[in-house]
Parts: C-alpha cells; structure tokens; sequence
C-alpha cells in the first residue's frame, strides 16, 4: 500500500448552500467511483473555494456521503485577479496499490483548470 493523492474541482452557478453541497458531492462522488474508492481509503482531504463561495462548507457534503472518520478541512482559494470564479478545489490522501494510477477530475467549467490532463475529463 502507498498513499496517493488526487485532485480535482467542479463548478458551482451560484452561492447558494444546496448548490455547493450538490456539486461536492458530485465531485466527490465522481473521484471515488474514476479510482475505485472507498471513504474508507481516504486519508484526508482539504477542500478550497473561491472567495465568492461561502453559503456551506464543501466538507460537509464528504460527511453525508460516509466520510464521518475522514479529517476533513475547508479554506478560501486564493483571490488572483482572473481566475475563475465559483470554484470547488479538493486534494485527497488516500491509500492504494502501489500500481494505482490516479485519475483526477475536473467538471464543469474547471475543466479549463487542467486541460493538459485527459484523465481529468
């Protein structure tokens, strides 16, 4: 076993609880399900949000989805002029084979964060 990490990040259209929720778990839900995960193999993970995202906290979303032993954190992203806004970031430690291949996602309008990186379409 060795600990990887993931990243990824989905769009949101409004600052708005339920959007934020929605959208994280359907982040979460899509990272999980590329990498063959399970909460139980997460060993953490930190989750960003642009400045204009402050409705929810996006951990809470992991919560309701199993992650009650997970420690989990929120912060806000950077504000660089330009970036683009209402943007959910994670970066999750998990433990796999050391054969695992990570396939980070981007959705939404993230996306444009790595279009170098075709598993993260």
């Amino acid at each position: 076993m060795r600990l990887h990490a993931l990243r990824g990040a989905i769009s949101v259209e409004r600052n708005d609880a339920d959007e934020i929720l929605s959208r994280t778990t359907e982040l979460m839900h899509e990272l999980l399900e590329r990498n063959e995960l399970t909460p139980d193999d997460v060993v953490s993970c930190l989750f960003t949000a642009t400045p204009d995202l402050n409705a929810a906290f996006p951990a809470a979303a992991a919560r309701s989805m199993g992650f009650a032993q997970v420690p989990l954190m929120c912060a806000v992203e950077i504000d660089v002029p330009g970036a683009l806004p209402k943007i959910i970031r994670v970066l999750a430690h998990y433990h796999s084979g050391d054969e695992h291949r990570s396939q980070h996602v981007y959705l939404g309008r993230a996306k444009a964060l790595r279009a170098d990186l075709d598993s993260a379409q």
